[in-house]
């Protein structure tokens, strides 16, 4: 903050003549010191100085004067005393003293220089203060930043700084970190608006979404926002076009320009922990694929050794293979181990936390050349195998439970079930997870694909679908074949006669050109009418029989 004017009566043995009744008058800022004879000096002034004048131009109503002064916001006039006058003229006393303008009296012997250099003195001393106390809360930060909590360690540091709350978003909006009392509600619907996304409040976290989501404003590089008693500051952290989170600080008063940079360099703190940890974490991945080959190949033990130089280690038996779109892999890792921002690495150590977890209950994540480039895997101890699925928010195939050496067929089972787990009606249910187990217990149509399987079953019926007759050939099909062959007991379940049955079987022969006494013919006949039934193919009647 500037000298007030009382500091600089005090030091330049100035004194009071008028003006200067009003509590707190004399702490008025003093920005700097300007000298002028002007009948009007306002035009060649900013407001906030301390005027100096001999009274040379100075005589009758001064009136008129002061109020432009006043009105220009000086922060007082200084009248030089025993050059122009002995004495500060009355007039300008009364004019001051009417207008609430504090009017001192300068000595002779004081240089109006001399004014100009106090005050120059005094605005680098609190310049050069302000600069030490930025820097000391740099130091703070930076230590706070080395912490092994790190990126929380240095939001916790900054609201003390502030003297007021911050808190740490991850790039989906996220609250990752706040300290306490932090009020987010206005940070994230402005957010929301310029994105031109709902405002989402549930459980009381804020999401506020990507930036320039939905085609909304772009984030600038500092979004200041206040409120009734409430000042907020909010940067997006990364060093890309689009970031890769954000950071949040309020206080009820307003930053000065020393909280400012305090917050700049939190920011720059937060964003290059995070590259880092963005660094670290890239080639953290390649590693775990590494190591998934190994696994994979039935290298346990290189896979043991990789990993405990790095010191992780691998979840014990026994195992489940995950399967997962590409896009699940982020979700994938924050359940097999800790996310980045979840674990608040340092800037020492901005990692997530290690490659695999410490405690032996995690798992690995990442790509493998063993299955599609667009497919993610993850081995996990069954004991969070469903926490790990569930949490991908994504179709997910879960294995059989297995040892090491059973990884590469568990691989299989997975790729299975996520196949099956994609063609499941399954319409805004982002999360469903499919177990081998379960195909198992379906039989062999379970283990089919299922787009492939309509495929097959529409091009099987075709023929039957298309027939003209009244009598409904797919459904006589059916009950043909439930009944294993029986007529009397097929055509008492269609309520026909049994000739009528012999038929219409022998028209399906014809129309399919295959022979229904084949075993192999009925076991495909059968797995295109299951196909059909269980996905509400085209394989609906024409029309009813009598």
């Amino acid at each position: 903050m500037p000298p007030s004017l009382q500091t600089v009566v005090r030091r330049m043995n100035l004194r009071p003549v008028a003006g200067t009744g009003r509590p707190g008058v004399l702490d008025a800022a003093v920005r700097w010191v300007a000298v002028s004879e002007l009948a009007d000096p306002t035009p060649y002034l900013e407001g906030g100085e301390l005027l100096l004048t001999t009274g040379m131009r100075m005589e009758g109503d001064l009136t008129g004067y002061v109020a432009r002064l006043v009105r220009r916001g000086v922060a007082g006039l200084g009248f030089g005393v025993g050059v122009s006058h002995e004495e500060v003229p009355p007039a300008l006393a009364s004019a001051a003293e009417s207008a609430g303008l504090p009017l001192l009296e300068v000595p002779r012997e004081t240089p109006f220089i001399a004014v100009g250099k106090a005050v120059s003195e005094l605005l680098a001393a609190e310049q050069y203060e302000e600069i030490s106390r930025a820097f000391a809360a740099q130091g703070r930060l930076t230590r706070a930043a080395l912490r092994p909590e790190g990126m929380h360690a240095v939001i916790d540091r900054l609201a003390r700084e502030v003297g007021g709350w911050a808190a740490l978003l991850d790039e989906s909006g996220e609250v990752r970190h706040a300290t306490r009392g932090a009020g987010l509600g206005v940070v994230t619907a402005e957010l929301a608006r310029r994105r031109g996304q709902p405002v989402e409040t549930a459980g009381g976290g804020a999401q506020v979404g990507a930036a320039r989501a939905g085609g909304g404003e772009r984030m600038p590089a500092s979004l200041a926002l206040s409120g009734p008693g409430e000042h907020v500051v909010v940067q997006p952290l990364g060093g890309g076009a689009r970031p890769r989170g954000f950071f949040a600080v309020g206080a009820p008063h307003a930053f000065t320009p020393v909280t400012h940079t305090v917050i700049n360099a939190a920011g720059s703190l937060l964003t290059l922990a995070m590259e880092q940890g963005r660094t670290q974490l890239a080639a953290e991945r390649r590693l775990r694929t590494a190591v998934l080959e190994l696994l994979l190949a039935g290298e346990g033990e290189r896979a043991r050794a990789v990993l405990g130089a790095l010191g992780g280690r691998l979840p014990e038996p026994p195992l489940v293979v995950l399967a997962a779109g590409a896009e699940a892999l982020e979700a994938l890792e924050a359940r097999a181990f800790a996310a980045l921002l979840s674990t608040g690495p340092g800037v020492a150590d901005a990692g997530s936390g290690g490659l695999a977890n410490p405690a032996g209950s995690g798992g690995l994540a990442g790509h493998t050349g063993a299955t599609d480039p667009r497919t993610v895997i993850a081995i996990v101890a069954e004991s969070v195998a469903e926490e790990v699925a569930l949490g991908a928010e994504a179709p997910v195939g879960c294995s059989q439970p297995c040892d090491a050496a059973g990884l590469r067929n568990a691989l299989d089972q997975a790729g299975r079930a996520l196949e099956a787990a994609r063609g499941r009606d399954g319409a805004g249910d982002a999360g469903r997870v499919v177990r081998f187990a379960e195909l198992a217990g379906q039989g062999l149509l379970g283990l089919l694909d299922p787009a492939a399987a309509q495929a097959f079953s529409a091009a099987v019926l075709a023929p039957l679908t298309a027939y003209g007759s009244r009598a409904d050939l797919v459904e006589s099909l059916r009950a043909y074949l439930d009944s294993n062959g029986h007529w009397d007991a097929a055509a008492q379940r269609l309520g026909v006669h049994r000739h009528t049955l012999r038929y219409r079987m022998r028209r399906v022969a014809e129309l399919l050109g295959r022979d229904l006494d084949e075993p192999g013919t009925r076991a495909e006949l059968w797995l295109a009418l299951e196909a059909a039934r269980r996905g509400a193919t085209p394989a609906s009647p024409r029309g009813s029989s009598r």
